[in-house]
């Protein structure tokens, strides 16, 4: 009989350091990559890779959040913790791609926003909101995939979506275990506990109806497990693009809300 995974070794599975990144999906999924930088207004932020990419023949505007394979990248990313310039630039791409009729599709891998002070001073909170309220109007499809660990609002701002995808092993959350366990148990050593209580998992998210589709893994750190995973991810993405493409604008952006407004129900 199969030994079922808890909620822990999945969260722990989606932060490996080794398991494949954003990047990793962009190269192996979309074919002429351009990468687009900054927000126009104060810099760039490494955190974020957005730029326009082809899905087979189809542009499509792509939002990712990048994380690091070692402690050097790590740094230089951030550890996937956006800044409010990261956000702002994908809002930038955003409304490019709306200009421009490109579907857009957002990678979500953080442990959430960057919490320092700079990044307060610059208006975090106001760049995770904008981005969420950009999202929900935006007349083009979008599909948000969920890849490793996705917490907190530094998730949710880029996870407003028509459709949402989650790797078999990958997690969302409003925010870590650990910060659950502090809050709710005062004792972050509690983050197991917590884990199971949260419901984070792809399979505990499908069944509240909160995410569309689970892309199943595979040995996904090996070269053939993560050449299938990227397969199957993309004949869904173009699958379920060219289904929204059917829709006018006004019943696709009805359909969103709805989508948000019937969570909890």
């Amino acid at each position: 009989m199969k030994k079922k995974v808890t909620a822990w070794e999945r969260v722990e599975s989606a932060r490996k350091m080794q398991r494949p990144k954003s990047l990793d999906y962009i190269k192996q999924i979309f074919e002429e990559f351009i990468e687009l930088h900054g927000d126009r207004a104060f810099g760039d932020d490494p955190s974020f890779i957005c730029g326009i990419g082809y899905l087979d023949k189809m542009p499509v505007t792509i939002i990712a959040e990048q994380k690091g394979k070692t402690t050097k990248e790590n740094m230089m990313r951030n550890f996937g913790m956006p800044n409010p310039e990261g956000y702002r630039k994908a809002i930038r791409l955003m409304k490019q791609a709306e200009k421009f009729a490109r579907p857009i599709i957002t990678f979500i891998d953080t442990p959430g926003a960057y919490p320092g002070m700079g990044a307060e001073q610059r208006g975090q909170g106001e760049a995770i909101a904008r981005s969420m309220f950009e999202m929900s109007n935006l007349k083009v499809p979008i599909i948000a995939v969920v890849i490793g660990e996705g917490s907190s609002g530094g998730a949710l701002a880029i996870c407003i979506a028509d459709k949402i995808f989650m790797l078999e092993n990958a997690v969302y959350s409003i925010l870590s275990p650990e910060g659950f366990a502090s809050i709710l148990y005062k004792d972050a050593s509690k983050s197991k506990e917590a884990a199971e209580k949260m419901r984070l998992t792809s399979y505990d998210l499908q069944n509240l109806n909160i995410i569309d589709k689970i892309i199943k893994e595979n040995k996904i750190e090996t070269p053939k497990g993560f050449e299938e995973v990227c397969k199957t991810l993309k004949e869904k993405l173009k699958q379920e693009i060219d289904s929204l493409k059917h829709l006018n604008v006004e019943e696709m952006i009805e359909n969103r809300y709805e989508k948000y407004r019937k969570i909890g129900k």
